[in-house]
């Protein structure tokens, strides 16, 4: 699928993954488990779910004193150039999960999104 995919989008997936992945880290306890997963759609979309089952005390985590940034807004703002949707939230009986959706093409991408694609 990555083959297929605009280095734009690509890249963008890419960090999406990286960005969720450093929130368990940072987030889910020790003991956590993750699963990721990203698929293509028939129209040439992508769907990226990051979904944790900590208890989201950083406490607990030796790694607590890590710090912090801006993920979830970068997050939001990356998906939003390329006119897909993001949503990010607590899990019902623990965790948090992360879903990003992405449309690809040209058609779908803003001047933002075809500018960071010819730098990638």
């Amino acid at each position: 699928m990555a083959d297929s995919l605009p280095a734009g989008t690509a890249l963008t997936v890419y960090r999406i993954v990286q960005e969720s992945l450093t929130n368990v880290i940072k987030h889910a306890g020790d003991g956590a488990h993750c699963r990721v997963t990203v698929t293509g759609d028939s129209r040439g979309g992508v769907h990226i779910e990051v979904v944790d089952d900590g208890g989201g005390d950083a406490a607990v985590s030796d790694r607590s004193g890590l710090q912090g940034g801006h993920g979830l807004v970068g997050m939001r703002e990356r998906v939003m150039m390329y006119g897909g949707t993001l949503e990010a939230n607590p899990r019902h009986g623990g965790g948090f999960a992360v879903s990003a959706r992405l449309p690809v093409g040209p058609a779908t991408a803003g001047p933002a999104a075809r500018r960071q694609e010819r730098t990638a």
